[in-house]
């Protein structure tokens, strides 16, 4: 499990004793609870191929988040599908391209 820190922990202490209130409608529970139930249902199995690279660097950034890095490919996915996941700035991208020449450069020596 990831640390918390102190202002995690405040929150959390707020939380244990009531202090916090939600500002969510109804509606907006009923659809985060729907969209909860959605997600959850997990009920086919996929087999994909990944790069040793890709694969790497997905299971880091699992750790980073303290999640396994099955969920984490399976949030990206749902994020994609649902039009919620956007595309990094142009400079981010081409930040990506130069990390991406460099591994492949230290792959091949």
């Amino acid at each position: 499990m990831a640390k918390i820190d102190d202002y995690e922990r405040e929150i959390l202490g707020a939380y244990d004793q009531g202090q916090l209130k939600s500002v969510a409608t109804k509606a907006e529970l009923a659809k985060i609870k729907a969209a909860a139930r959605a997600t959850a249902i997990k009920d086919r199995r996929v087999n994909i191929r990944l790069s040793a690279g890709d694969l790497g660097d997905i299971q880091v950034k699992a750790l980073e988040e303290g999640i396994p890095y099955q969920t984490l490919i399976a949030s990206v996915l749902h994020k994609y599908v649902t039009g919620r996941l956007s595309e990094k700035p142009a400079h981010s991208r081409t930040q990506a391209r130069k990390v991406m020449s460099k591994r492949s450069a230290t792959k091949t020596h």
